[in-house]
């Protein structure tokens, strides 16, 4: 079947959603919606969809859409994820940062337990080519077990930090977390669209008894020209190898103890990635058995991580996992580095 696709937010991150239409063949965009007619009508023109809408519920009851792309600023998840699974819409790709504090981290774990809505987080990295091929190799145990995963991004944690934090569950097999130390500081978006701090770092312990670091922010490293957006990665180091991404480049260890690297374009392999995560949903929708990575209850296990480092620079202490956040750790947190 043609899945029928609409877009709920027409901004600049939807586009990348939308240009990765361009290489699906199981899916269409049928309909928009947005509240800023100008953005619609642009969007709309720039990807020949003629079915434009400022009102959420006349889309829905209007196109009936199978999966909807809700691509909006956190503040608004949980109020709008809500009603499109009480819409009965079958798939959902919500943009990341799935949460922004405790109160609606568990708001949607009560809306994941009782909704029939299959909803995935917008972790497009963990769908680029390069980084399938490193997952398959680490999971063959072409680099022995897993024992350290070190992973940064430039930007602060809840805007980019999340996606390399993705990536460390995913090459560690999804093992639970365990522990979190963090440390955090700064306050400059503490109040924005993405609340967090400016910089911050977490220790993060394993089931598996691997370990893992965590850097985001002003002090993470950079490592190539271009936007700061540019500046993610991760290394995983197993007993016997290692695997090591970055937005612009690649490398691992091979079995004589030569290293083979290349450099790679970014902007061509995350077109292939976002079309390979809306696939999965696909995938998902015609077979339940096939369960997306990037399903709401794995990504709600990783934001409670986020949420343990917030807790753990409030406290001074190593937070053990699973830990029942309290709602107000945000406003803790915002007050500690500062900012209240």
């Amino acid at each position: 079947m043609t899945y029928r696709c609409a877009f709920l937010g027409c901004g600049p991150r939807a586009r990348s959603h939308a240009l990765a239409y361009q290489q699906i063949t199981r899916g269409e965009i049928v309909a928009l919606c947005d509240l800023n007619e100008s953005r619609l009508n642009d969007f709309g023109d720039t990807f020949s969809v003629a079915a434009r809408y400022t009102d959420l519920d006349e889309m829905l009851r209007k196109e009936k859409p199978d999966v909807v792309h809700l691509v909006t600023p956190p503040t608004l998840r949980v109020g709008l994820m809500t009603r499109l699974a009480e819409a009965g819409v079958p798939g959902v790709i919500v943009e990341k940062p799935i949460c922004i504090g405790a109160d609606d981290y568990k708001a949607l774990r009560e809306l994941e337990a009782r909704s029939e809505t299959r909803f995935v987080v917008n972790h497009q990295l963990r769908h680029h080519p390069r980084i399938l091929e490193f997952l398959g190799e680490v999971s063959a145990g072409k680099i022995g077990q897993v024992r350290f995963l070190d992973a940064t991004a430039r930007l602060p944690m809840a805007g980019q930090g999340v996606h390399v934090l993705d990536l460390m569950f995913a090459f560690n097999g999804y093992a639970k977390p365990t522990s979190v130390f963090g440390a955090s500081s700064g306050y400059d978006d503490i109040n924005g669209t993405h609340p967090t701090a400016k910089s911050a770092e977490y220790l993060i312990t394993f089931e598996n008894g691997a370990r893992g670091v965590l850097m985001a922010g002003v002090g993470a490293p950079t490592f190539t020209e271009g936007p700061t957006y540019m500046h993610k990665r991760i290394a995983v180091y197993g007993t016997h190898g290692f695997r090591h991404w970055r937005m612009d480049a690649w490398e691992r260890s091979l079995p004589d103890g030569t290293v083979e690297s290349q450099t790679h374009v970014y902007r061509e392999e995350d077109i292939i990635g976002q079309a390979g995560l809306t696939n999965a949903l696909f995938d998902w929708l015609d077979d339940p058995a096939r369960v997306h990575p990037n399903n709401l209850a794995t990504s709600l296990d990783e934001w409670l991580v986020i949420l343990a480092g917030y807790a753990s620079t409030v406290e001074a202490r190593a937070i053990e996992l699973p830990f029942d956040p309290p709602a107000d750790l945000l406003d803790q947190f915002k007050r500690f580095v500062g900012a209240a």
